[in-house]
């Protein structure tokens, strides 16, 4: 909380599907809380040592982080138009930073009330492999961490026939 006694909630925001789920997620949290909402985004840096080897140089790093910024910011006006209610309470501010996401996301939470993340859910071996900024920020961050599961899909009735006639009985000739 802040000196005027208002929290804040800090989510990541990269622009996928988990990441929009933990958007919505974030959102409504703040809105229970009356607190600010702050979303953050990291902007990953291209190479530029390519350059010295005749490669197209890459724009400049405001060019970059301001594109972040903005394809963020059209996504929370999506989430917001969704949540008219919650958008008129809660205090929204939407950012970019260059630097890696594990490391952004960790400045950003400091002070925060909680940091709220979307799930890849890539599974054990590819993260394992490529690493988790979920993981990474639970194990390092200077608040609570809430790491945001998108809904699981549900079957359909057609879909549950479909895949009913296609089971064992199927097979039997007996479906």
């Amino acid at each position: 909380m802040d000196a005027e006694g208002i929290g804040t909630v800090v989510v990541g925001a990269d622009g996928s599907p988990g990441s929009r789920v933990a958007l919505e997620y974030a959102f409504d949290d703040a809105a229970r809380r009356g607190a600010r909402l702050r979303v953050v985004a990291a902007a990953q840096l291209p190479e530029y040592w390519a350059t010295a080897y005749g490669l197209t140089a890459p724009p400049p790093v405001a060019e970059i982080v301001e594109g972040v910024r903005a394809a963020v910011q059209a996504t929370v006006d999506e989430v917001a138009a969704a949540r008219p209610v919650a958008a008129r309470r809660v205090e929204v501010t939407v950012e970019a930073r260059a630097g890696g996401a594990a490391e952004v996301l960790l400045d950003a939470a400091d002070g925060a009330d909680v940091l709220v993340l979307g799930h890849r859910g890539r599974g054990a071996l590819r993260s394992a492999v490529l690493g988790s900024v979920g993981l990474h920020c639970a194990l390092h961050a200077p608040c609570p961490v809430t790491i945001v599961r998108p809904p699981r899909e549900r079957e359909t009735a057609a879909e549950r026939a479909v895949a009913g006639q296609a089971g064992p009985l199927a097979a039997a000739g007996t479906a």
